[in-house]
């Protein structure tokens, strides 16, 4: 009897929980792209893989590729997408597996990634000058090997998140009734405004109420957990060390630092400017986003306009 108690009690817990996973799907809205401008659609290996457009085709073309969390997608840029819309052919990916992206449920890797990136600017772009924030600085670099661009602009770039690679983390949030559960938990508009105050954000009144309903929307769509049950385990982590990757570049490049980061900190930027020989912009007052914190300073490093800007070389 206490056994088939037990067995009664789990599985009312599981089905509870696969009800609240429903509720939550069902209150998660079709939400619309943050960035203005045209949404495009790139077909990529049998995914849709949407991007925002905006800007003169005739000017020089710039990509923004977002960071890697459980609720990324382009909207990293909305402080700066339409400033640079006015000197740029400017392209904002969705990553595949985030945003407005298709979101099979494959396992993705830091080799899926970079392969989109080198063939997206392949076929989308010319020259172009690359913005990349984070574990996408690692993939821009590596692209960088094979596709020509203008220079890589990369925003505390790093190619370690989560440490080592773990398949039981992966497969747990992968599952459909308790990853889900978990991963519904992670992207909470609790957990997201805890995640930015701890290492995204150095001023919270700069984290709008728009931004996070955007976030919470994206982290409830359909499929929307198995791009980050790969990230959250360690397999977007690439295996080659961004150091070596951007010393054998002959590219120019810039870094761009908040100075009180601490997941990535300003001494690992100093690491890898040394490494590649490449300029290192220091923003104070900034953690892991200072191009969403001080837009039109950061406007101005992309356009080469660095008067006033902390600059160490």
């Amino acid at each position: 009897m206490k056994l088939r108690k037990a067995l009664g009690v789990a599985v009312g817990a599981v089905g509870t929980t696969a009800l609240l996973n429903r509720v939550l799907q069902s209150r998660a809205d079709e939400f619309e792209p943050l960035l203005p401008g045209d949404q495009r659609t790139y077909r990529w290996r049998g995914f849709d893989v949407a991007y925002t457009e905006a800007g003169d085709p005739d000017d020089p073309d710039l990509v923004l590729l977002h960071g890697i969390n459980a609720a990324a997608s382009s909207h990293e840029f909305h402080a700066v997408f339409e400033r640079l819309s006015e000197e740029y052919h400017v392209l904002a990916p969705d990553l595949p597996g985030y945003g407005h992206s298709d979101r099979p449920p494959l396992l993705y890797s830091a080799s899926l990634l970079t392969t989109f990136v080198r063939d997206f600017l392949e076929a989308e772009t010319d020259d172009a000058t690359v913005v990349a924030s984070s574990l996408s600085g690692s993939y821009a670099a590596i692209a960088a090997r094979d596709v020509d661009v203008a220079e890589l602009v990369l925003v505390c770039p790093t190619d370690s998140s989560m440490g080592n690679r773990n398949v039981w983390v992966r497969s747990l949030l992968r599952s459909p009734v308790i990853g889900q559960a978990l991963f519904n938990l992670v992207v909470s508009k609790a957990s997201i405004r805890h995640f930015h105050d701890d290492h995204g954000y150095y001023d919270m009144t700069n984290l709008t109420d728009e931004v996070v309903d955007y976030e919470w929307q994206s982290g409830h769509q359909q499929g929307a957990r198995f791009a980050p049950a790969s990230f959250l385990s360690g397999f977007l982590d690439p295996e080659e060390d961004l150091g070596d990757v951007l010393a054998d570049l002959d590219v120019p490049i810039t870094l761009v630092w908040g100075e009180d980061a601490d997941i990535s900190p300003l001494d690992d930027g100093r690491d890898l400017a040394e490494r590649a020989d490449s300029t290192l912009v220091v923003f104070g007052d900034s953690l892991l986003l200072p191009h969403v914190e001080h837009p039109a300073e950061f406007v101005d490093v992309v356009r080469g306009r660095t008067e006033g800007i902390r600059v160490e070389t």
